[in-house]
């Protein structure tokens, strides 16, 4: 099972509301799908998004990327598995975005080779998921009726963005807060917009409100750890690291320091499948709990994040994989059921995308 051909394509859907973050503001996804072709006829796919913000991942670096590793990989055969994962991972430092998609569509090949759904290769059980929704940052009014407008649609977990500035933020999450059934659960995602100073205020205030929050997601900028960790250990409300864990490296940082409670792993952070499963391991051997996350991405890169997590449901408790559920339409065929909060995996083989 030879590859013989790679192709890369650009996918695009409208969003129902703009994605809007302390970080960037996006109108419109637009990424990338990696098609690899074999010789035997089956094809795989991956995908990924732009997002230089965080990963440093641009649309040039990732077309110069595939570009260059595409003359490596033609004629490799997907009964080599490891050799070829090995190739991509070391091809050229960081580009973990490019890394992401060819993996996801090796391990794509390879669970059709098998005849196996990517979930049941990894060792994996569990079929359907919830996931949160993420409410953008916009004026109180806004969030709020975006918020509610998730709760009809059945969302019983909410990330609220902020980010922008400490009243304003502080107001939003009461106010939301006070709109919202006692059934909800409220994570917040600052997106690196806070200092460390305003982050222990900030959840000082709001605790002091009564208000439960279930975590908040990197409030500081990504390489500060002291920091992360003196806020950890400032306040109640549990800290998740996101923008500062992309390596195995990283997390062994985080765990032996105990900087974060949580660890947030996403396969364009961490250069795809075969990286995530390693923090995914060492935080069960260590007894921290994870989230998985995305970027703006479509349903390619998210059914594959969930194949990755049903294989590391113990130490995987809370699900951020929204990005599908942003999106106004799509223009992909998928045997992935998507149902708002409610996502389903088949047992077609491989991750269940045609094009």
């Amino acid at each position: 099972m030879k590859i013989t051909n790679i192709e890369l394509l650009t996918f695009e859907a409208p969003l129902k509301n703009p994605f809007i973050t302390s970080l960037r503001r996006v109108d419109i996804l637009q990424d990338f799908i990696v098609k690899i072709s074999c010789d035997n006829g089956v094809i795989g796919f991956g995908e990924g998004a732009p997002t230089p913000v965080i990963t440093g991942d641009t649309i040039e670096s990732i077309k110069l990327f595939i570009d260059s590793i595409t003359p490596m990989l033609i004629g490799r055969d997907i009964e080599e598995f490891d050799k070829v994962i090995k190739i991509v991972q070391e091809h050229k430092y960081k580009n973990t975005t490019p890394k992401s998609m060819l993996e996801m569509a090796m391990f794509d090949l390879k669970a059709q080779y098998l005849k196996k759904p990517l979930y049941k290769l990894l060792g994996g059980r569990q079929k359907s998921f919830q996931t949160d929704l993420t409410i953008s940052l916009d004026s109180v009014e806004k969030m709020i009726q975006n918020s509610l407008n998730a709760v009809f649609l059945g969302y019983s977990s909410l990330k609220l963005k902020l980010g922008d500035s400490v009243q304003n933020d502080i107001s939003r999450v009461k106010e939301i807060y006070s709109c919202l059934p006692n059934n909800i659960s409220l994570r917040l995602d600052a997106n690196q917009g806070w200092s460390v100073d305003e982050t222990i205020n900030i959840l000082n205030n709001i605790e002091n409100s009564d208000i439960e929050i279930e975590l908040l997601e990197q409030p500081i900028r990504s390489n500060d750890f002291y920091g992360l960790k003196k806020i950890k250990d400032s306040v109640n409300t549990p800290i998740l690291a996101d923008e500062a864990l992309f390596t195995i490296d990283d997390a062994y940082k985080i765990i032996k320091y105990d900087i974060a409670d949580y660890l947030n792993i996403k396969l364009a952070k961490s250069g795809g499948i075969s990286e995530a499963i390693k923090i995914a391991k060492l935080c069960e051997e260590s007894g921290k709990k994870c989230m998985i996350g995305c970027m703006l991405e479509g349903p390619i890169a998210i059914s594959a994040a969930l194949h990755f997590t049903s294989a590391h449901t113990d130490s995987i408790p809370f699900i951020d994989l929204d990005a599908v559920g942003l999106l106004e339409s799509y223009s992909l065929q998928t045997d992935i059921v998507f149902d708002n909060s409610n996502i389903t995996l088949s047992n077609t083989s491989g991750i269940g995308i045609k094009l």
